[in-house]
Parts: structure tokens; sequence; C-alpha cells
């Protein structure tokens, strides 16, 4: 494990993917054709996580100053494990290492259209299972189900088939303008209205075939051990 608790492979750069959901597209629908997007996206639209979000398994995640609760972006990390430059959808995946369970966390926020580094940057908010799931016992990552619960109750339920770009598009996508490389995570998307969480409450993810991580929300007051 590396010092931040995080598994060894992922070392890298962690970048996320903005309306890779159909769910998303189609609630803002028109509103894509209107200032300020004035188009659909026509690439995969990339926010990066930095490294002060990087939290283990088990972490206790603070919500900043003010914040009253939080949107779980459970999600599944794609794990690189080779330089993935201009990839076709025939080589796509043999440029994955893994796959590993992820809360993608942000507070509520409505456009897309400005850098919300607030709302997706804060510390801890992005939490890693402790172990990665080899890229070969993933026969079809479209067959993956998302569930999350608060608390012990199921709250959210997705799987990958929703996705707008699956993964091999998304890498093909992607790395047709930049380099990924190893130890690089390319989280897939979140579901639209994901389900929140509140000061208190305990967090689980769940991905048949992948992992889970469990984590807790505490007020900015109340991060401490």
């Amino acid at each position: 494990m590396r010092a931040n608790n995080l598994p060894a492979p992922i070392r890298g750069t962690i970048y996320g993917v903005v309306l890779n959901d159909r769910g998303s597209v189609e609630r803002l629908g028109a509103e894509l054709n209107e200032a300020p997007y004035k188009a659909p996206p026509k690439a995969p639209i990339l926010y990066i996580k930095p490294a002060n979000t990087l939290s283990p398994d088990g972490a206790r995640v603070a919500l900043p100053q003010g914040a009253s609760q939080v949107e779980i972006g459970a999600t599944v990390g794609v794990v690189i494990g080779q330089p993935a430059s201009r990839l076709g959808l025939e080589n796509a995946l043999a440029a994955v290492q893994g796959y590993v369970a992820v809360a993608d966390l942000s507070l509520p926020h409505s456009s897309y259209y400005r850098p919300a580094i607030r709302e997706k940057c804060f510390d801890g908010s992005c939490v890693f299972a402790g172990e990665i799931a080899a890229a070969g016992g993933v026969q079809d990552a479209r067959a993956l189900q998302v569930h999350t619960f608060v608390n012990g109750k199921q709250v959210g339920q997705w799987g990958l088939d929703e996705l707008v770009r699956s993964v091999p598009e998304l890498l093909r996508d992607v790395s047709e303008f930049m380099t990924l490389n190893p130890g690089d995570v390319l989280l897939v998307g979140v579901k639209w209205q994901a389900p929140t969480a509140a000061p208190g409450d305990t967090v689980k993810i769940s991905i048949a075939g992948v992992g889970q991580l469990e984590f807790s929300i505490h007020s900015e007051a109340g991060s401490a051990a």
C-alpha cells in the first residue's frame, strides 16, 4: 500500500468524467444547446481529483465549513496499466490493469459550465477501496452494478450499461487527445441525482466482482478522530 493507503497500482492522476451517464444528458436535454453550453459535448468532459482529495477505505470525510450534505458519486475507477495514446476500440482494454470501487464525492451544484473546484475538490472527497480487481477477472464492465448504502440502507443503484460511452469507448476518446499513464485512474462517470449523505452518516459502496468500501461523513468541526 502507498503512504496514503491507496492500492499500490494507483500512483498517477485521477480523472473524472462529466455527462457520461444517459440520465444527466437526458435531464439537461435542450439546455445543452443554450448558453453557456451552446451545443452538446463532442468529446469527454474531464476534471481532476487532486492529491488532497484522495482517501482510503475507512476514511472519516469532513465536509467543508457550511456544507450540510454531500452527493455520493459511487463509481468504478479504471486503473491504467500501460501508456495509452490514440487507442482503438479493439485494443483499448489492453491498457487496463484493473478496476476499483470509488466514491467521487461532490457538494451539490447544478452547473457544469465552470469548474466546480470547491464542490468537487475538497479534502478527502475521493474515497478508494483497498484493493483493485484485476482486469482479467471482469469479463464485461457493462454488466457491473454499483450499489450505495447509507447507514445500512440501500439508497442507490446503477449499472455501467447506463453510460453514454462504455469503458472501451471512453478510453478511445480520451486517449485521442491526451496520454493516460500507468497508475492513472479514469472514473467512468456518476449517476444523475446521486444519493446524498450528511454528517454522522456511514456510507458503503459495493460492486460485485470489483470490491467495496466504507467511510463516514463528518462536519468540519467533528473531523478529528
